[in-house]
């Protein structure tokens, strides 16, 4: 990395993690004071506080970095051409939001020409800060963090989650989920892909899978389970593209296994189910 990259690099880390702290007081702020929500569909919410925490992280990352591009969940992506973007979603776990339950997180991640280069995820109720910055890695409130050691899957908590359009999308991931609950010590649906991945890489769960997610659900995180020396892939067992959706990250020891079943899982479904 060149000294100009390191430059933006060591800004960006500062800029984004003011941003996530900034973003998680607006939603604590809200979520304790209650609730206007107004629906994009019966279960994808947006709330006022998405927004407002939107606007907040997007401010810090324009006024300090004008030429850069950015992805976001609710105002999409800048119409520039940069080598750097910005992935953002300013409430990662909004339907846990919604319903008054308090596990949810501001997910920030900068990718340059398309390898994710720093990942930030603030637990907001638990005021925790995970970060990464690619080659020095992974942190919980400024303490380094790693992956589990748990050695077979048998042995392994995972945590998932599902689609949105579940009810009317054979890519449901159910088949997926009973077959995996059968095979390890558990599975959690915890309702936040990004806090998903900071556990993986924190050591509290030892693998995680999902389908059909949006970039800014995994750009963060991804890199915090690498960074903690964890093993991320696309569930076919390639890497994860750069704005990736579908996803498997796991302590790197199950990862076979993981990989393995979810394949078995694929074989067995109908014609045209497959993720």
């Amino acid at each position: 990395m060149g000294r100009a990259a390191a430059s933006i690099l060591d800004q960006a880390y500062r800029v984004a993690v003011e941003a996530a702290l900034e973003a998680g007081r607006i939603l604590r702020w809200h979520f304790q004071r209650g609730l206007e929500i107004r629906h994009k569909g019966e279960i994808d919410l947006v709330t006022e506080a998405d927004l407002a925490s939107e606007r907040a992280v997007l401010s810090r990352i324009q006024s300090t970095f004008p030429e850069h591009a950015v992805l976001a969940e609710e105002s999409g992506e800048a119409a520039r051409a940069s080598p750097w973007l910005w992935v953002v979603d300013p409430l990662d776990g909004t339907t846990n939001f919604a319903h008054g339950f308090h596990v949810f997180a501001v997910s920030i991640a900068l990718l340059q020409e398309g390898q994710r280069m720093l990942g930030v995820v603030y637990d907001v109720m638990r005021d925790e800060l995970f970060t990464a910055r690619r080659g020095e890695g992974a942190f919980l409130n400024g303490r380094p963090i790693r992956v589990s050691r748990t050695p077979r899957l048998a042995e392994a908590l995972l945590v998932t989650g599902f689609p949105y359009d579940r009810q009317e999308s054979p890519l449901d991931n159910t088949r997926e989920f009973v077959t995996l609950l059968k095979h390890c010590h558990g599975v959690l649906r915890v309702g936040s892909a990004a806090l998903d991945l900071a556990s993986v890489a924190a050591g509290r769960l030892d693998g995680y899978w999902e389908f059909r997610l949006s970039p800014w659900d995994l750009a963060a995180g991804a890199l915090l389970v690498e960074e903690a020396g964890g093993h991320v892939t696309t569930p076919q067992g390639d890497p994860l593209p750069s704005l990736g959706t579908d996803i498997v990250a796991t302590n790197g020891l199950i990862h076979k296994e993981l990989l393995e079943l979810l394949a078995s899982c694929r074989m067995a479904a109908p014609e045209g189910r497959n993720p």
